[in-house]
């Protein structure tokens, strides 16, 4: 992991939280749990070019896929 992926999985992370009205701990827990934090370090190169919002609409999509429901 580069020293680059760390801010961005914090931000990502707390982005995600806020757009959902979550904790950071809640996000990340969630994230973790429905693998939107092994998709954003996979996909790391394509996903820090694109918006925040993007990205979030990005992790919705993969943790939904993998069982997380969020309204």
């Amino acid at each position: 992991m580069s020293k680059y992926e760390i801010p961005f999985l914090t931000t990502a992370v707390q982005a995600f939280g806020q757009r959902f009205a979550m904790t950071r701990q809640a996000a990340f827990n969630y994230l973790h749990l429905h693998k939107g934090l092994a998709f954003l370090i996979e996909f790391y190169d394509v996903e820090h070019l694109q918006s925040m919002d993007e990205t979030i609409d990005d992790l919705l999509i993969i943790c939904q896929q993998n069982g997380g429901i969020l309204a």
